[in-house]
């Protein structure tokens, strides 16, 4: 005698419920990555701005083993290599972005910072210049939700007025410049795309 194999119909409920949470992350990983990579970078930028470095190498690198070209990738490795105090990767990977995305104002701000704290302030204000003129948005710097999520009470100096400082320093006799201040220096914000 066979069994017949009846369905409980109190499940079907719940398979549905499985059903939809794997269409929506399957919507979600595929749906929404506009660019082969997108979906990494993005986990990369949450890891940058939570401090993983190592984790958010490993995401940057994954996107561009998807997408070589991918500038956003290029620029989150570019950036968290310079946050390990891997200087030397990190300006290979700016000077890459700059040569296929000559028009990407955020890498010149990113590599002015770079070239500052490298003590190459001519080289920094020049990026920075280059910088404003490409895109006068980035002058706005972070802005009040920016800081409200990280606890930051006082607007961190934008490329601008450092650009400013700059400036007014190199004009000076050399023995009279001051052109690092560690404690301004490092609140200075690294600059990116926000998706």
């Amino acid at each position: 005698m066979k069994k017949k194999i009846q369905f409980d119909t109190k499940a079907v409920p719940y398979i549905l419920g499985l059903l939809a949470i794997i269409g929506f992350i399957f919507y979600w990983r595929v749906g929404v990555e506009q660019d082969p990579g997108d979906y990494s970078v993005k986990k990369g930028n949450y890891r940058l701005e939570d401090g993983q470095y190592e984790e958010a190498v490993k995401e940057f690198s994954d996107a561009l083993g998807e997408n070589p070209d991918h500038a956003m990738a290029r620029l989150g490795l570019a950036v968290t290599y310079m946050q390990i105090g891997k200087e030397a990767e990190a300006m290979q990977e700016f000077n890459l972005v700059i040569e296929n995305n000559p028009e990407l104002a955020p890498a010149y701000a990113d590599r002015g910072i770079l070239y500052d704290r490298m003590g190459e302030h001519r080289k920094a204000l020049a990026d920075y210049k280059k910088a404003i003129e490409l895109d006068d948005e980035i002058l706005k710097g972070p802005g009040w939700l920016w800081r409200f999520m990280r606890n930051i009470d006082k607007k961190p100096p934008t490329i601008k007025e450092r650009a400013a400082y700059l400036e007014a320093e190199l004009a000076k006799p050399e023995a009279e410049r001051l052109l690092k201040v560690p404690e301004i220096d490092e609140k200075q914000r690294m600059y990116k795309i926000d998706d």
